[in-house]
C-alpha cells in the first residue's frame, strides 16, 4: 500500500517552489486596472508566469528523464495529493480571512467569499490573487502531464489518441492564460473579488485537482476507438470558444488601455457615454454582455468531447461547473455593473439584451 504522506504534502512543496520561482525569476512590472484602497492609485505587478511555468515543467520533464521520479508520481498519488492540496486551501484561507478586520457578514459567509481585496506580500512583490492563479495553472499542467503517462505506460500499444489531444489543448489553455497574463489583469477576479476560501482554495486545490477530472476518470480507460470526426469537432468547439474568450477579453483590454483604438484593425469601439464615463457595446460586446463566459463554456465542452467517451459523465463535470459558476458571476458582475454605471448599464441592458448566449440568453 502506497504511503499517502508523501502524496498528501506534495501540492504544498510544489506550491513553496512556485512561490520561491516566482520571487527569484525575472518579472516585468506592469500597471493593473486594481486600485490601492488607501492612495487610488493603480496597483502594479510583478508578471512572470509563463516563465514560472515553463521552469516547473522543464523540471518535471528533467525527473521524469532522469529517472528521479516515475513519469506518472502525481497519478499514483493523487488522491493523498487532492486532499493536502484541499487541506492547504482551508487553511490558507483561515490565516488570509481570520487575520483581517471582518466587514460586518456572517463569519462563514467571509471566510468563503473574503475580507482582503489586494493582499501583497514580500514587500509588494507577490500579489497573492496572480500568484494563487500562476500556481494553480502549474499544478494543473503536471497533473495533466502525469495522468496522461500513465494512461501512455498503461496502454503502450494503442493509447488513446483522445488522451493526447486533451493534454494538447488543455495546455494551449494553460499557456494562452499565462501568456496573456497582464490582460487578465483587467478581469473581475482581479479587481473584484476578495480573498477568501472561493478563491484560495479555488487555486491551491479546485483548479489543479478537479479542472482535469475528465483525465482524471479515463486515464485507466483503454483506447475508446471513437471516429476521427469527434475529435476534429472537439478541436472546433474548443477553438471557437478560445475566440469568444480571448477575442473578448483582449477587446476590452485594449478598450480600457486606449478607448479610441479600433481593436485588431476591424473592430471600431463604439460605446454608451455620459461625457465622463464609457460602456464598450461593440464587437464581441455587442453580442452579449459576457460572450467571454460562452467562450469559456465551449472551451470546457470541446475538452470533454476530446477525450473520445462523449457518453462518459465525469468529463462533463468541468464544462457543468463552469455553466453553474459563470452564471452565478454574470449575475454578480450585472448588479455591481448597474451600480457603478446606473443609466449607463440600463441603456447598455436595452442595447445588448442578452447575457451570454446570443438570442438565448
Amino acid at each position: 500500500m502506497t504511503d499517502p504522506l508523501p502524496g498528501f504534502f506534495a501540492p504544498w512543496l510544489l506550491f513553496a517552489g512556485i512561490l520561491a520561482r516566482h520571487l527569484a525569476l525575472p518579472a516585468r512590472s506592469v500597471e493593473g486596472y486594481a486600485r490601492q484602497a488607501n492612495s487610488g492609485a493603480r496597483l502594479r505587478y510583478r508578471l512572470n508566469g509563463a516563465l514560472v511555468f515553463a521552469v516547473a515543467v522543464g523540471a518535471w520533464i528533467a525527473a521524469g528523464y532522469s529517472g528521479a521520479m516515475p513519469w506518472d508520481w502525481l497519478w499514483r498519488h493523487r488522491w493523498p495529493g487532492a486532499a493536502g492540496a484541499g487541506t492547504l486551501g482551508l487553511l490558507v484561507s483561515a490565516a488570509v480571512v481570520f487575520t483581517a478586520p471582518g466587514r460586518g457578514r456572517h463569519l462563514l459567509a467571509e471566510y468563503f467569499l473574503g475580507r482582503r481585496d489586494n493582499p501583497r506580500l514580500f514587500g509588494e512583490r507577490v500579489d497573492a490573487k496572480m500568484f494563487l492563479y500562476v500556481a494553480g495553472a502549474t499544478v494543473l499542467q503536471l497533473n495533466l502531464l502525469s495522468f496522461a503517462a500513465h494512461h501512455l505506460l498503461s496502454h503502450p500499444g494503442d493509447p488513446s489518441p483522445g488522451v493526447v489531444l486533451y493534454v494538447a489543448l488543455f495546455t494551449w489553455f494553460l499557456c494562452d492564460y499565462l501568456a496573456f497574463e497582464r490582460v487578465h489583469l483587467y478581469t473581475y477576479d482581479l479587481f473584484a473579488e476578495r480573498l477568501g476560501l472561493k478563491l484560495v482554495g479555488g487555486c491551491l486545490a479546485w483548479y489543479p485537482y478537479f479542472y482535469g477530472v475528465g483525465l482524471w476518470a479515463v486515464a485507466d480507460r483503454p483506447n475508446p476507438q471513437a471516429p476521427a470526426a469527434l475529435y476534429v469537432a472537439a478541436t472546433l468547439i474548443f477553438l471557437a470558444g478560445w475566440v469568444l474568450a480571448r477575442g473578448s477579453n483582449m477587446q476590452k483590454f485594449t478598450f480600457k488601455r486606449d478607448p479610441g483604438r479600433v481593436f485588431l484593425g476591424l473592430l471600431t469601439p463604439r460605446v454608451i457615454t455620459d461625457g465622463t464615463r464609457s460602456v464598450l457595446c461593440s464587437g464581441f460586446w455587442g453580442v452579449a454582455r459576457h460572450v467571454n463566459y460562452l467562450g469559456e463554456v465551449l472551451m470546457a465542452s470541446g475538452l470533454a468531447l476530446a477525450l473520445g467517451w462523449p457518453l462518459a459523465l465525469a468529463p462533463w463535470l468541468y464544462p457543468l461547473y463552469y455553466v453553474l459558476l459563470l452564471t452565478a458571476r454574470e449575475r454578480d458582475d450585472d448588479r455591481r455593473c448597474a451600480a457603478r454605471y446606473g443609466p449607463l448599464w440600463a441603456q447598455y441592458r436595452e442595447r445588448v439584451p442578452w447575457r451570454i448566449v446570443p438570442r438565448v440568453y
